[in-house]
């Protein structure tokens, strides 16, 4: 259980909880804060489309274990968007709160905030994975509806708008998995991976993992160690418009 000043945050609660209750940090194009929203109105398609075109900040964790393979999650039925899909280690928010605004030390907050989620999604246990262990190497901005099958034709409902941190981080870990989250889990190597991802697969893929994947993954975990234990691959002051 956290709490942060006069907001508080517990893994007990539903996707509705969650949606409702959990403050995200608004920005505009360049990253820079304006203001907080919870994550049901920051992920109605309606208001992220123009002129409204709420945008707001997230994470991407890559977690590598010491055979350099990638641990991917299949998210859980029960989300709201995007069920169902594979996708990276986890993926989620920073609250708006001071311990995960605190951009010192290379984006501390955001690492905080992965930490929280690792343990929240997959139950990685929170002393497994200090903050200052994760490389931040990079940020995405992107939007994508989520659109059910069966209803391309329909106006979505839900989707994404966000400025995505990508942290990456090696670690052997202990995973027990939250069903309310997570679906199903699977180590992979960059090969494996390539398979899964085929169309003939029959696997769905998040939109910001495939962006991710897409352009900048192969360079990525060419050396992985390189990637995290150097700074080949930091790009800090670039946000690429997916």
């Amino acid at each position: 259980f956290f709490r942060f000043r006069n907001m508080s945050w517990s893994g007990a609660q539903t996707q509705e909880d969650f949606m409702k209750n959990d403050m995200v940090i608004v920005v505009n194009s360049d990253d820079k804060v304006i203001d907080a929203a919870n994550k049901y109105v920051t992920h109605q398609w309606t208001n992220l489309r123009d002129p409204i075109n709420m945008l707001h900040r997230a994470f991407s964790v890559f977690l590598f274990n010491s055979k350099n393979e990638l641990l991917l999650q299949q998210r859980a039925s029960s989300k709201i968007t995007f069920p169902d899909v594979w996708t990276n280690t986890c993926c989620s928010h920073p609250l708006h709160c001071e311990a995960e605004l605190d951009a010192s030390s290379s984006q501390i907050g955001v690492k905080r905030a992965a930490v929280r989620k690792l343990e929240h999604e997959l139950g990685i246990k929170s002393g497994s994975i200090p903050p200052e262990n994760f490389k931040y190497l990079t940020r995405m901005h992107y939007k994508a509806p989520y659109v059910p099958q069966g209803k391309e034709d329909e106006e979505p409902e839900w989707g994404e708008h966000e400025i995505d941190y990508i942290l990456f981080v090696k670690a052997d870990v202990e995973v027990n998995a939250n069903p309310d989250e997570v679906r199903d889990y699977k180590y992979v190597t960059p090969e494996e991976l390539k398979t899964m991802m085929h169309p003939d697969s029959g696997l769905l893929w998040s939109p910001w993992f495939r962006k991710i994947v897409d352009k900048f993954f192969a360079d990525w975990v060419q050396d992985v160690d390189a990637t995290i234990q150097t700074d080949k691959f930091v790009d800090p002051d670039t946000i690429h418009r997916l």
